[in-house]
């Protein structure tokens, strides 16, 4: 499955920043990381840090799927607005689940600081605004639902947006002071590189062919003919996981990028702010560490790579039209454009957790706009489990719910 366009904007920003072999030889471990992009970059520090012989291994070079096409807008906002999110799971859920993403925002702050990254983590706020007038009564409950909550929320007038941030033609928003954005695809190289230092073995171009259970682990088959013997397997594959478990629990779709050339001072009253809407599919917007404006959104419920990338130039086009309809005042020179693929769960949540056709197995798959929130999340449920303790969300986030 092909998860990205040919060009996405962070593999030309960064280039090749680290090489890594393939495995051409047998290799045992106690624990096996499957995929090598944000998540299991993050499993993988979790497990050196907790002291586990760890292999990491991905078919692609690292970082080179979604990691490197995602738009890395952290918010502890799930795609299911949180007072809906009630109704479907309980308010005591729906609540500890937003608590724990806004909880992972601080943790990758914290992360990045340990490691000296350099990815351009910065804090921000996160506006939702309004996109059609008749969307209001219900986002006043969805601020009303955050309020009570405990998050640090304010109801924004259409007047208070424009004065505040220069936006036009909104309905009133709600302005959060919990968000982020981050560098995905640098801070992937960098958390491998660190976890090296302290024994994690990384081999890219090393592809998973097949599985056996055995009484004490699993025997993993590579197509190199090569094996690693492994205690656990934890599951990283995101989206191509739907090609292992054939159930349908999540729903592929399309989603389509572009991004400004750098113009910081043009920029200014952006560069503080993640921006999304209540349309559907919602349009986002956020700066990038380098000075520039990326807004994404035009989603299209297929995966074929090639009707995809066929759009681009298409959907830019329409992503630009909404800037400017959104932002007049502020000029937008297009620079890069590419597509993705992410997923929509029936409830915005995760699959994290066991599978019972996966013996000796964890898979870790954040959909949706917080896939890397839910990897931060995914991190301290590995932890637990691994240690043979439970974790208060993996009833909401487990499959079959």
């Amino acid at each position: 499955m092909d998860l990205k366009s040919n060009e996405p904007f962070w593999l030309v920003k960064n280039g090749i920043i680290n090489s890594y072999p393939s495995l051409k030889e047998n290799a045992s471990c106690e624990v096996l990381i499957v995929g090598g992009g944000i998540t299991g970059s993050l499993v993988a520090h979790q497990c050196i840090q907790d002291g586990y012989k760890t292999i990491l291994i991905d078919k692609r070079e690292i970082a080179n799927g979604s990691s490197s096409a995602t738009t890395a807008m952290l918010q502890y906002e799930i795609d299911t607005p949180l007072y809906l999110l009630r109704k479907m799971i309980g308010k005591g859920a729906a609540d500890a689940s937003y608590k724990a993403c806004a909880e992972a925002i601080d943790l990758l702050q914290e992360i990045g600081k340990e490691i000296n990254s350099e990815a351009g983590f910065k804090k921000k706020s996160s506006l939702y605004f309004a996109a059609l007038k008749k969307d209001v009564p219900w986002l006043l409950k969805e601020y009303q639902a955050r309020k009570d909550a405990g998050f640090m929320v304010k109801w924004l007038t259409a007047d208070a947006i424009h004065r505040k941030f220069k936006l036009s033609n909104t309905h009133g928003g709600i302005l959060s002071e919990q968000g982020a954005s981050v560098d995905a695809f640098r801070l992937v190289h960098e958390l491998l590189s660190f976890n090296k230092l302290y024994g994690l073995q990384v081999y890219d171009r090393t592809e998973l062919l097949e599985t056996k259970t055995l009484k004490s682990g699993v025997k993993a088959v590579l197509s190199s003919g090569h094996e690693i013997m492994a205690h656990k397997i934890i599951y990283c594959t995101g989206y191509e996981s739907t090609n292992l478990i054939k159930e349908n629990f999540v729903n592929l779709i399309s989603t389509y990028a572009l991004v400004s050339e750098v113009e910081k001072k043009k920029n200014k009253s952006l560069k503080e702010l993640l921006i999304w809407n209540t349309s559907a599919p919602y349009m986002y917007m956020r700066t990038t560490d380098d000075g520039r404006i990326l807004i994404g959104g035009e989603d299209e419920k297929f995966v074929n790579p090639e009707k995809r990338d066929k759009l681009i130039h298409k959907k830019s086009k329409n992503l630009r039209k909404k800037f400017e309809k959104y932002i007049p005042e502020i000029p937008f020179n297009p620079d890069y454009a590419w597509a993705g693929t992410f997923g929509e769960t029936k409830d915005g949540l995760p699959y994290i957790g066991t599978h019972k056709k996966f013996k000796h197995s964890y898979f870790v798959l954040g959909f949706g706009g917080n896939g890397i929130t839910f990897s931060v999340i995914g991190m301290a449920m590995i932890s637990k489990w691994l240690s043979g303790k439970k974790h208060n969300l993996q009833r909401y986030f487990r499959f079959g719910r």
